[in-house]
């Protein structure tokens, strides 16, 4: 019996706190301890009636699932309740057969103890049945069912049992290993192995521990706990402990945050319980684009604070399906639910594919505006009457453009049917007229580029303002996810234009930190037709690939310059600019995305720094994505022409005869008196530290959230 498989399980003489566990040599101790008075014990006239029918049905169905019941033995002069572990057998009468579980050493307990009564599970409750002994063996035992048994409740929060899941406790530096063997929302039980030198007194009960979960390589949970029971024993004891935080801070505080929606009909989440593998089935009660909130009863409560769901389904009214991994991030009491407490528990999504994403922020957008779409497919025909009509394809544009308008189109109906991971657009529209329209799509690694906003001039004048708003939404739920690499926000505007310059530029003057949100303004011109010559450099110079060294003085003089975010944003770091993934994902969804890094010398010194970008053409309807942008480092020994020479041979280089050219800065230009035609801020914000702010001041500017 005190073998350390053995499957009996000493029971405090309660019945609301009846529980199975394994004795171990080291909680011999226990047994000692002065016993209640059997009729605290076993109470057989409360609970729930079941009928001798109910209890076969039952006990059938433990059979098919392959599980066990609980046999309770008491000892006949102390009163002390033992648990016998038993596999019930088919079960077609009034009489029921059980075989102890393996190392369960019921033949000198039979001496002490008396067979009183066993324990069927059933979900977070338990019947209890007092038999009629037919037989009792060391092998099992034959029992005659009675008429009536009752149902009880366990402890106010049942503890299921786990399987497979390790454990790490530290605290004071001091790491303890061991298994997870049962676990609620509310507590859970441990048991832990000391290896010499280590020694369980090196935990102090009285102080908070840390605690890991793990599966495998995945940690599962991490949080912070209190002792508040454990066993006796030198190389291993059980502990009992309770989380102290009803809360994790999954991401930090945020006064913008994303909006929650009330979806009729509400998806249900089905998933696999990490810690007991067991099925859950539980409704969404609202539901946003960067989480989601459910209700469990208390009772069963399994959702706990920090805890990893590594895959979850939610499932939208048996039509179709998302899958996510989540965490739990909190858990709160609901008020006023009946009798029976309920919780809720707040889930932050922590993974999920870009597609299911989209589907997801699609339909909570239309739930909130009934004409705001994301990402659907449009009337190509339509989109283009659209940016015609509100001249945002206006006659110099389209004058470079209408050469290649096959071309273009081809690029477009790639971009607004096949849906590919590159690639956004935001659309506000009624009975199939676009009245506002932008895009974004990420052209860096980690970057994504907002282009083409634009909306018509009608009576719903606020069409720029509201995709510009799904854009910020869509933005805000999307960034912390790994998968869309968007750690910057990038767009290019021109200063005179008064919408962007206000909402753009004011954001940037609000933040006011070039690490945070940085403008730099560049010079956009034609490059003249040199005509058929190659052009040529004195002997001095030379244009070459780019190297390392090069990227490092870029690094230099760009931050003593302007000390913004363009060299980050732009993989324009020695460790980035080399790095081909972009280029591949654009190749992967049928585009062309190439860049190619020509460095500008002259006796070896680094002058300036040409990146020549080449893409579909129309991705970008001004041609800011197909084009050369050169970096002025030395200002003072670069004569206008050798530049420009640069640039032609750039172009013909890399086969963009028609590409325009940016020059940083601008007023390399100016002092030089290089006909330009314009000039395009680049504006860069960083998301994961600037984001409230941008929302602040845009609710402000542009009254919305």
């Amino acid at each position: 019996m005190e073998s350390k498989n053995s499957k009996l399980a000493v029971i405090n003489p309660l019945p609301s706190e009846t529980s199975c566990t394994q004795v171990t040599p080291e909680e011999k101790a226990l047994l000692a301890k002065p016993a209640a008075p059997e009729t605290n014990a076993i109470v057989a006239e409360t609970g729930r009636k079941i009928s001798r029918e109910f209890l076969v049905n039952r006990l059938n169905f433990t059979n098919f699932q392959e599980g066990t019941i609980q046999v309770g033995f008491v000892h006949r002069q102390y009163g002390r309740i033992l648990l016998v572990s038993a596999f019930p057998q088919p079960c077609f009468g009034s009489e029921l057969e059980c075989v102890w579980c393996d190392g369960a050493e019921v033949a000198p307990l039979i001496q002490t103890h008396e067979l009183k009564y066993f324990l069927v599970p059933r979900g977070e409750k338990f019947i209890q049945a007092f038999p009629e002994i037919i037989k009792i063996s060391p092998r099992g035992c034959r029992l005659g069912l009675p008429s009536i048994s009752r149902e009880f409740s366990h402890r106010r929060a049942e503890r299921q049992r786990c399987r497979g899941i390790s454990v790490h406790l530290i605290q004071n530096s001091c790491s303890f290993s061991g298994a997870l063997l049962d676990f609620a929302a509310c507590s859970f039980r441990i048991e832990l192995a000391a290896e010499p030198p280590q020694s369980f007194e090196w935990i102090d009960v009285t102080q908070s521990v840390q605690v890991l979960f793990h599966s495998g390589n995945q940690t599962l949970y991490s949080g912070e706990c209190r002792i508040i029971r454990s066993t006796q024993g030198r190389s291993a004891r059980n502990y009992v402990l309770e989380p102290l935080k009803s809360e994790v801070q999954r991401y930090r505080k945020a006064e913008f945050r994303s909006q929650r929606q009330t979806l009729s009909p509400s998806p249900n989440i089905i998933f696999r319980h990490p810690l007991t593998h067991k099925r859950l089935d539980l409704k969404v009660v609202d539901l946003s684009g960067s989480g989601f909130a459910v209700e469990e009863e208390e009772q069963a409560s399994c959702l706990l604070p920090g805890l990893i769901l590594p895959e979850v389904e939610l499932h939208f009214a048996g039509i179709f399906k998302l899958t996510c991994s989540t965490q739990v991030v909190f858990r709160r009491p609901v008020p006023d639910k009946g009798e029976r407490g309920r919780v809720r528990c707040g889930l932050a999504l922590i993974d999920i594919s870009t597609q299911d994403h989209i589907k997801l922020l699609g339909m909570l957008h239309q739930a909130k505006d009934k004409n705001s779409y994301l990402c659907t497919d449009l009337d190509l025909d339509a989109l283009w009457d659209f940016l015609f009509e509100t001249g945002f394809i206006y006659p110099s544009k389209y004058a470079l453009i209408h050469k290649r308008k096959r071309e273009i189109r081809q690029t477009y109906e790639k971009l607004y049917t096949r849906s590919p991971d590159i690639a956004r657009h935001f659309v506000y529209q009624d009975n199939g007229t676009i009245l506002g329209h932008m895009a974004m799509i990420r052209f860096w690694k980690n970057s994504w580029l907002t282009h083409h906003h634009a909306a018509r001039k009608s009576a719903l004048n606020r069409a720029g303002l509201l995709v510009l708003d799904q854009i910020g939404r869509f933005v805000y739920d999307t960034f912390r996810l790994s998968n869309m690499h968007m750690d910057y926000l990038v767009c290019y505007y021109r200063p005179q234009n008064k919408f962007p310059s206000r909402v753009f530029g004011g954001v940037a003057r609000h933040i006011d930190n070039p690490k945070g949100c940085s403008v730099d303004p560049l010079a956009y011109l034609r490059l003249p037709d040199s005509g058929p010559r190659v052009p040529s450099f004195p002997t001095a110079w030379e244009l070459a690939p780019s190297t390392r060294d090069d990227l490092v003085e870029l690094g230099y003089f760009y931050e003593d310059t302007s000390g913004g975010l363009m060299l980050k944003a732009l993989d324009l770091e020695p460790h980035t600019f080399q790095d081909q993934t972009i280029c591949n994902e654009f190749q992967m969804h049928g585009f062309r995305r190439e860049r190619h890094l020509f460095s500008l010398t002259e006796k070896g010194r680094l002058r300036a720094l040409l990146i020549a970008y080449v893409s579909d053409i129309g991705l970008n309807l001004s041609d800011l994505t197909h084009c050369i942008k050169a970096v002025i480092l030395d200002a003072e020994h670069l004569p206008p022409e050798i530049l420009l020479s640069a640039l032609r041979l750039t172009s013909l280089a890399t086969g963009q005869s028609d590409a325009p050219a940016l020059i940083y800065p601008f007023s390399y230009a100016e002092m030089n008196s290089i006909p330009y035609e314009k000039i395009y801020n680049l504006w860069i914000i960083h998301m994961y530290t600037e984001i409230q702010a941008y929302f602040k001041y845009l609710s402000r500017l542009l009254r919305y959230v």
